[in-house]
């Protein structure tokens, strides 16, 4: 009880420094709010939520995304796979939620500048974790019958080995999977959340 007590005292000395005083405490309100309305509304309109699913049409809420999603989706891995299955650490919660969000945030910044290739390629960290995933289900196969899974993507890398997408490469996104390799793919974008009158302003002026 004495350590809840004496958190509780420290807590409400940080606050008592830290908190607007005078003149600025209604504008510290107004500012912290809009703050606030900005992250919920941006949570919201960037559909930041369904990152914390295993449901694949979370990967085309990015409209760059929409090749690897079909040619994915008309895949043996379509069947029995996510995307999650193969691009995220499976051996840990932690580890995998915090891989999400570090690659999540690098792919919004390079989207967001349009510095994105027109054939995505993984970088090392995204590879190790896709061989991790290729070893951790295809187990027997890379462990007993050809004992290439006893090597990890780094070791591969040192050695001047072959990674499994090396020889099996049509193994998921086929060997066209440019972002123009499916213009007429029908694959669940999500809405636009671009008001109607937005949206027809934009067209007006483009015509």
């Amino acid at each position: 009880m004495i350590n809840k007590y004496a958190a509780m005292n420290k807590l409400r000395n940080i606050w008592n420094e830290i908190r607007p005083r005078g003149g600025w405490k209604y504008p510290a309100i107004i500012i912290s709010g809009a703050f606030v309305g900005l992250f919920i509304y941006t949570f919201f309109t960037s559909r930041a939520y369904s990152y914390l699913s295993d449901d694949p049409a979370t990967c085309v809420n990015c409209h760059i995304m929409g090749p690897y999603y079909a040619t994915w989706m008309h895949s043996s891995h379509g069947r029995n796979t996510t995307c999650n299955d193969c691009h995220v650490p499976q051996d840990s919660k932690v580890r995998g939620y915090y891989f999400k969000a570090m690659d999540g945030l690098r792919h919004s910044a390079v989207f967001t500048i349009r510095g994105e290739d027109q054939a995505l390629q993984a970088i090392p960290a995204s590879s190790e974790v896709i061989m991790e995933n290729c070893v951790r289900c295809h187990t027997q196969l890379n462990t007993e019958f050809i004992r290439n899974g006893r090597m990890g993507f780094k070791e591969m890398k040192e050695m001047g080995g072959h990674a499994c997408w090396d020889c099996h490469r049509d193994v998921p996104h086929t060997r066209s999977r440019s972002l123009s390799s499916t213009p007429n793919a029908r694959i669940p974008m999500p809405e636009s959340n671009v008001p109607d009158w937005l949206q027809n302003l934009v067209n007006e002026e483009n015509e």
